[in-house]
């Protein structure tokens, strides 16, 4: 997983966006065997002002989601209160939410 998180990063930090870094998970108690993958597998996006960078970030997620057919990992979007949450979803559902995302912190609105 850390190796995936490491390759996603790299592909991120090409886009217009302010910064990307890792998310440090809490610290494991002396002699636990567990490990949270979850915390091992965050990222924090800094967008910045860039209007398109929402949209490049999303992009780049569903190209990444879709070269992992054998190792489907779960993936949590947090933009402002709006949370998506995908796993298990096929390309099809992968691309609708993401679509519906962006719509919904898109800073272009059409003028009636």
């Amino acid at each position: 997983m850390a190796d995936l998180t490491r390759y996603l990063r790299e592909e991120l930090l090409q886009l217009d966006v302010e910064d990307v870094t890792t998310v440090p998970g809490e610290a494991v108690p002396a002699g636990a065997r567990a490990v949270d993958v979850t915390q091992i597998g965050s990222l924090l996006v800094a967008l910045g002002g860039s209007a398109t960078a929402l949209n490049q970030v999303v992009t780049v997620l569903r190209e990444w989601l879709g070269r992992r057919h054998h190792t489907r990992p779960s993936l949590r979007l947090t933009l402002d209160e709006d949370v998506l949450d995908i796993s298990e979803a096929s390309d099809e559902q992968v691309a609708q939410a993401f679509d519906l995302f962006v719509q919904r912190h898109s800073t272009v609105r059409t003028q009636p």
